[in-house]
């Protein structure tokens, strides 16, 4: 009966890593370059450089190591003079998968920040969760974004 109680531990605690295993966390972290491809920007009626900015949009994310992903997104604004609130839904894919998030973030000096939440994925992030940061970075280029993105994304165990 001994044997059998051991046995049985250990059969659980094998089940047990090989599934925590396939579960995991995962930060990727990279350089966004964004373009707007049909964008509205319509200014309020008496109120001196308050626009609404709503439209798409299309990225490439670029990693450190070379692997490059796409962006497409929606995105709203709410602006006065250059700053203000925004918000958006994106969605990245990559070869091993696609994250799909809601971020929301505001633009103060010319510096943007935000935060994502995740709602989804497919492949390797097939229900995903987690969050990430959107910060603004040097940009020389005009008529295009550059960002720097860290997700961190959570996958649940099968």
């Amino acid at each position: 009966m001994r044997n059998f109680i051991t046995f049985f531990v250990s059969s659980v605690a094998i089940v047990v890593a090989g599934s925590a295993a396939v579960a995991g966390e995962k930060v990727l972290e990279f350089k966004l370059v964004t373009k707007p491809v049909d964008v509205k920007v319509i200014e309020a009626a008496n109120v001196e450089g308050q626009t609404v900015v709503s439209g798409k949009f299309f990225g490439v994310a670029v990693f450190s190591d070379g692997h490059i992903g796409v962006k497409e997104f929606v995105h709203s604004g709410d602006m006065l003079k250059g700053s203000g609130s925004y918000y958006g839904y994106s969605t990245y894919t990559f070869e091993e998968g696609a994250i799909t998030a809601r971020y929301t973030g505001a633009i103060k000096d010319g510096k943007s920040n935000g935060e994502y939440t995740i709602l989804s994925g497919t492949g390797a992030y097939a229900n995903a969760t987690g969050t990430g940061t959107i910060e603004s970075a040097p940009n020389l280029f005009k008529g295009v974004n550059l960002l720097n993105i860290k997700l961190v994304v959570r996958t649940p165990g099968s």
